[in-house]
């Protein structure tokens, strides 16, 4: 079966042409990142992209806008945007996701939205090393499409190998629920794409990919497919 390939962008006005390289480059799921000011989860690339799209004048109906035209050029890849609950606070928490799939999103991500919070809120859950048994449960009976494996206690960011944790993470989501396992954090290279594979039904990658997006589509479009060979060589 074909390992799901997420890739992460930061919304910006050239998002919508990074995207499509990247599906070009065998992406099955684009995530992306409306910025918040204070992103707990993530590491420095991440945050210096948050900065800089904030800087950039991306508040929230500029990032709705940006999906929309991220829409119009794939059309058929599930994309989710990913962000804060103070995002949906100042927003409207119905309002925002209307708009967010009126806009053409998928799904949706709320980093720091425990699952069982706003239960009608459809969005993919995240569950890590430290979470109990009952929340990996929980997530993956409440998850939309696919669970995400956050591979290690801390921020996102490259790094040199592969979590230990993520066998076991696995091994107990596995037990707890049917969902697809989708991994992330950390993971920023074809070997590190090709043991997760192993693993997990899928992969996504966000600091490396927003600095291979920072050289432009064709960069991206290279980085991404050489993360497709090594899934589908696994």
């Amino acid at each position: 079966m074909r390992k799901a390939l997420v890739v992460y962008l930061m919304s910006e006005p050239e998002t919508p042409e990074l995207a499509r390289a990247a599906v070009e480059g065998g992406a099955d799921v684009v995530e992306l990142g409306f910025p918040f000011s204070d992103p707990l989860a993530d590491g420095p690339v991440i945050r210096r992209a948050a900065e800089r799209a904030l800087a950039r004048g991306m508040r929230t109906r500029a990032c709705l806008e940006v999906l929309a035209r991220t829409r119009e050029l794939v059309p058929d890849t599930p994309l989710v945007p990913m962000t804060y609950s103070s995002i949906f606070e100042a927003y409207g928490w119905e309002r925002l996701a209307e708009d967010a799939r009126a806009a053409g999103a998928t799904s949706l991500i709320v980093a720091d939205l425990p699952a069982g919070e706003r239960p009608e809120l459809r969005r993919v859950q995240l569950v890590a090393p430290t979470s109990t048994d009952e929340r990996i449960r929980l997530a993956g009976e409440l998850t939309d499409g696919w669970l995400y494996l956050v591979t290690l206690a801390g921020t996102t960011g490259a790094r040199g190998e592969v979590s230990p944790a993520l066998p076991g993470l696995v091994e107990r989501a596995r037990r707890l629920t049917s969902a697809p396992l989708y991994a992330g954090f950390g993971i920023s290279t074809p070997d590190h794409a090709h043991a997760v594979a192993g693993l997990a039904d899928g992969i996504v990658v966000g600091s490396r990919a927003l600095q291979a997006a920072e050289e432009g589509p064709s960069a991206l479009r290279a980085y991404v497919a050489s993360l497709r060979e090594a899934l589908d060589e696994a």
